[in-house]
């Protein structure tokens, strides 16, 4: 008896990849900036201004946001919103 075939996924379309990342980045950086820029006192009045160790705080939090959510969550925010994973 033949096994039965596993389902196969429709490809997603480009542009939602690249929205989605764009969206993720855009989250990931306020989003953290914000978190950071409050935790150390370097919010303004219109938003926050990272320099030093706290921009590079930021940096590693943009990092982790994308390995974290891709490997062990099953995506990032945007990627489940859009239905790109």
């Amino acid at each position: 008896m033949p096994e039965p075939a596993e389902p196969v996924a429709a490809p997603v379309a480009t542009w939602r990849k690249v929205v989605a990342a764009i969206l993720d980045f855009l989250t990931a950086f306020f989003v953290g900036g914000h978190v950071i820029g409050r935790l150390t006192g370097n919010l303004t009045e219109g938003g926050f201004a990272l320099e030093g160790a706290p921009a590079l705080a930021l940096f590693a939090v943009i990092i982790a946001y994308f390995v974290v959510f891709a490997r062990y969550l099953g995506g990032t925010l945007w990627q489940r919103l859009l239905g790109v994973r």
